[in-house]
């Protein structure tokens, strides 16, 4: 056989993915899930306008590779020039790009103990040094994120707001008044894939030029399209313009850019899963204090729940609910693994939840 010469770095790496789809998970357990509420997608699916877009597209041809279109209407929701877009492969995909661009072997990244394990994923597949800072009080903590970076001279500093998976959230004002302790050349990667969820206020008054700061959006949460892998950043020109020095042009199919741009359009449709998120969030808080658990004020799609105990009992109540096929997750790190996260579902999924969790937890007393 012949011998893999990988790069010292690849062979150092495990070989493994940040997160166990609910497809493995199926296969393992030998039976589907009744409610896949573990991977905050949109249960409610995307804008019947954005379904026909992509239905109609000639999917036979490449995408355009420059994204034209759709990067001029995200310019003009958002109100800036189109060299202030980059889209990409979904969050995950700019976040690779993006750690490409500014790390390699020596550097320092700095990002929360417990949050988005991707970026981490990333950050390792490139060779640089990851330092975590712990949650404050379940909430990312700007200030010790930003004091950390200053310590080890960091290139990159992630956050998200609202936070993924916890689902709280710092106004954007707070935001902004802590940008005056990101040090000289460290720039901030502001997560806002929930940002549509969250209360009016959540998101910081940045100018997308200023090169402190890239932040992140996604079509995958509130416009449904998680399957069609399509997100997109706003920031300074000059590290927008970065980004073709190492993406992938033909990385966005057709299907995917038509039904983006036709569910950017349809603002009725997205009102309206906006509510039915919030209804859902209402829902899973009532179903967690029926049974004696707290629920956590969220600015997602999703709930976190605290279990009343520590991590080794969420993971028996988590357990207890994917053996009754619902699907759930669970934070990483202590104390946020105390609690399980459960996305906003249909009505039906939200049923078969309810009656799920009882015997979960009495499952895990018992344990």
């Amino acid at each position: 056989m012949t011998k893999l010469d990988l790069t010292p770095l690849a062979a150092s790496l495990p070989s493994s993915v940040p997160f166990v789809g609910p497809e493995a998970q199926e296969r393992a357990r030998g039976a589907p899930f009744k409610a896949r509420l573990g991977a905050n997608e949109s249960a409610f699916g995307p804008s019947p306008r954005a379904q026909q877009a992509m239905a109609k597209a000639d999917i036979w041809n490449y995408g355009d590779p420059e994204n034209h279109d759709l990067r001029a209407a995200l310019a003009a929701q958002h109100n800036v020039g189109p060299q202030n877009i980059v889209v990409g492969e979904g969050i995950d995909g700019l976040l690779g790009y993006l750690v490409r661009l500014f790390v390699t072997s020596g550097d320092h990244v700095v990002t929360s103990d417990g949050a988005y394990p991707t970026f981490n994923y990333h950050v390792a597949g490139f060779g640089g040094t990851l330092h975590k800072v712990p949650y404050r009080d379940d909430y990312e903590d700007p200030a010790a994120l930003f004091a950390k970076a200053a310590e080890v001279d960091a290139k990159l500093v992630y956050l998200a707001n609202p936070d993924n998976p916890m689902g709280t959230w710092h106004d954007g004002a707070t935001l902004v008044r802590a940008l005056d302790n990101l040090p000289e050349g460290c720039v901030l990667v502001l997560d806002e894939a929930y940002i549509e969820c969250a209360p009016a206020g959540a998101a910081p008054d940045i100018a997308a030029d200023d090169p402190r700061v890239i932040r992140m959006r996604t079509f995958s949460k509130v416009y449904g399209m998680a399957g069609a892998r399509v997100g997109y950043a706003i920031g300074n020109p000059g590290l927008i313009d970065a980004f073709n020095k190492v993406r992938n042009h033909f990385g966005m199919n057709r299907a995917a850019q038509a039904g983006a741009l036709a569910a950017l359009a349809d603002v009725e449709y997205l009102n309206g899963v906006l509510g039915r998120i919030d209804a859902a969030r209402v829902r899973i808080a009532a179903i967690a204090r029926d049974n004696g658990l707290l629920p956590l004020p969220s600015a997602t799609n999703f709930v976190a729940i605290d279990c009343g105990h520590d991590g080794v009992f969420a993971k028996a109540v988590l357990d207890g609910l994917i053996a009754r096929g619902i699907f759930v997750r669970m934070p990483f790190a202590a104390p946020q693994n105390r609690c399980i996260r459960v996305s906003c579902g249909t009505d039906a999924d939200l049923d078969a939840f309810a009656a799920a969790l009882p015997g979960a937890i009495t499952d895990a007393r018992r344990g």
